[in-house]
């Protein structure tokens, strides 16, 4: 293994941590949980939301399954489904950028790394966004920033209410430039947004990192965050190294963030239907024509 090799290796492990537990399972109908280590039934769990019922660890869901958790039965409608990534850059690390689309594309099944489109919350139109963490780690590159644009410019035309849900380590360092412009461009959709005064909410779930927090994470009128979701710019290591502090054990968590007034409420899975029918409710939207 060369020194880069061993570098890229460790900073892996280092950023991604609980998620590798995560994969951890046993095969078959049942599994342990990563947090608690009790082995559960993966029928009950999947059921449950995927969320241990004895100690409440949420394991990971892809965006398939976080949109057929919030979204009403057969409501849900893709925008931009065949928008495809390309490479601009031709940039090559230890692999091409581009085998890393074909191999992504073909063990997730999609195009890039979210998923976008229109649907109904308890017959409440809503626009939804959902970012995947299997398909490279939910980084931001030219396509998720392009169609998460596009989602908030048709919310804003369309006078919808809007939930980005956010799992991603930041901006696609694949393409340079081009994925750090998404910032910029996806908070000036939402400023429009903002300005036709509808409400955004982004859920932040585990991880959520780099560029997406530093961006869109965290513009919204409500953030909401999942429990013990690790949110952050910069990583600990970094942070403790330029402080010369220790950090608590708790920091950058959603916990944490919460009692320092960077996240407005903590939401279980198995509650966050219900919970964002009451704030869309709260905030004027129901199943009728938004009075004004």
């Amino acid at each position: 293994m060369s020194l880069f090799d061993w570098f890229a290796a460790r900073r892996k492990d280092q950023f991604v941590g609980k998620v590798i537990q995560e994969t951890e399972e046993g095969d078959g109908l049942w599994g342990k949980c990563p947090e608690c280590g009790q082995v559960v039934y993966r029928k009950d769990l999947s059921e449950n939301a995927n969320v241990c019922s004895n100690c409440g660890h949420h394991n990971r869901i892809n965006s398939e399954e976080r949109i057929n958790l919030i979204a009403d039965s057969n409501s849900f409608r893709p925008l931009d489904k065949n928008l495809s990534p390309v490479d601009p850059l031709g940039f090559k690390d230890r692999r091409a950028y581009a085998d890393r689309l074909r191999e992504s594309q073909a063990s997730t099944g999609m195009k890039d790394g979210v998923i976008t489109g229109l649907c109904n919350v308890e017959d409440i139109p809503l626009a939804i966004a959902v970012m995947d963490f299997r398909f490279m780690g939910g980084s931001m590159g030219s396509v998720v920033g392009e169609k998460i644009t596009r989602l908030v410019e048709k919310a804003t035309e369309k006078q919808l209410p809007l939930l980005i849900v956010c799992a991603s380590g930041g901006a696609r360092m694949q393409e340079g430039m081009l994925s750090l412009m998404q910032m910029a461009k996806i908070s000036g959709a939402l400023e429009r947004h903002r300005e036709a005064e509808l409400l955004y909410m982004p859920l932040l779930t585990h991880p959520t990192t780099g560029g997406v927090t530093a961006s869109f994470a965290m513009l919204g009128d409500l953030i909401l965050a999942e429990p013990k979701a690790l949110i952050g710019f910069a990583g600990r290591r970094v942070i403790e190294q330029t402080l010369r502090e220790k950090l608590p054990e708790n920091f950058q968590t959603a916990e944490y963030l919460l009692e320092h007034g960077f996240v407005d409420k903590i939401v279980p899975r198995t509650k966050l239907k219900s919970t964002l029918t009451k704030l869309l409710k709260l905030h004027g939207f129901n199943t009728k024509k938004r009075q004004r």
